[in-house]
């Protein structure tokens, strides 16, 4: 049993390591907006399309960043858990066990 915990420990580990070089992009507003995250819910880049950088603009350009933010970090987070599920093999409460590499 503390041989498969500790595997599990290095796979978690292994896989907290990928997931922070691993990236995910995500569109806003018909493509307006273009968010690229990291697995570790970091935000790498925001392309803004140019037609919407005008003044009255102002209140859907706005708009469209908190909503691409928000889908861009649901995304990482879902292949997070995704690819610690598949390591865990959905073993419910080992995370306190495995030194909180879920978290």
């Amino acid at each position: 049993m503390l041989a498969q915990v500790q595997k599990m420990q290095a796979d978690m580990a292994t896989a907290q390591t990928a997931l922070e070089n691993e990236t995910l992009t995500v569109s806003a507003g018909g493509g307006v907006i273009t968010i690229t995250i990291t697995g570790h819910q970091r935000v790498r880049a925001i392309t803004i399309d140019k037609e919407v950088l005008v003044a009255d603009e102002v209140d859907f350009l706005q708009d469209m960043l908190v909503a691409g933010i928000n889908a861009a970090i649901e995304q990482s987070q879902a292949l997070a858990a995704q690819r610690m599920e598949g390591i865990t093999g959905g073993v419910g409460g080992m995370d306190g066990l495995l030194g909180g590499l879920m978290g």
